[in-house]
């Protein structure tokens, strides 16, 4: 798979420095994160893809047919082609690669998680949902990943995420879940914990 296998922003590392792949949410686009991103790692690069499926001009990643409710043969492709163009602007960096995805961000880097050998060193999953039992991913042993939600969340609901982080722990991942009281928005304290998780890398 090709590095322009998805329309994306693209901001080089310095040397040494991460590449951090950001995955926006349903409606958002390739630069929903990148402000974020470069106020916590300022030398760091960025990939964001945007995705390729719309949903009544709203762009995803992969189609559903209605809440919660995937197309997993879209899924499985979306998969695919999203680990391609991982592998593809990977090589050739030699630093660390992180990745943050939100909503239905969070679930297509879920997916290349559980699908792909390891092509991250940690991750952000802002209030996945991912209402399927994956597939076990020896790959994920000693993986350091960041979880975070909202107790009230509407769209993702608590019990599933507790679920996902139960199951990630389960393949032995290193799994931080970092939950507020609000719903599906993005905190102040949740901006926080991201920028320490990421900072610690």
């Amino acid at each position: 798979m090709s590095k322009s296998a998805y329309r994306h922003y693209f901001k080089a590392p310095e040397p040494g420095q991460p590449l951090i792949f950001a995955f926006h949410g349903t409606g958002g686009d390739e630069h929903q994160f990148t402000g974020l991103l470069e106020g916590i790692l300022p030398r760091a690069g960025i990939v964001a893809p945007l995705g390729d499926v719309s949903e009544h001009g709203a762009a995803r990643f992969f189609r559903r047919t209605g809440e919660g409710v995937y197309d997993m043969a879209d899924l499985s492709c979306a998969t695919g082609k999203m680990a391609g163009f991982v592998r593809a602007h990977r090589q050739g960096h030699d630093g660390p690669v992180y990745a943050l995805g939100y909503s239905n961000g969070a679930n297509i880097l879920a997916s290349v998680l559980f699908a792909a050998e390891r092509l991250f060193d940690r991750a952000v999953l802002m209030h996945p949902l991912i209402p399927f039992d994956p597939t076990p991913n020896v790959a994920l042993n000693g993986f350091s990943c960041l979880m975070t939600a909202g107790r009230r969340d509407p769209i993702c609901p608590l019990p599933l995420t507790e679920r996902l982080a139960g199951w990630l722990q389960g393949q032995g991942a290193d799994v931080d879940l970092a939950l507020h009281d609000g719903g599906h928005e993005v905190r102040g304290e949740e901006i926080a914990r991201i920028t320490t998780f990421l900072q610690a890398g």
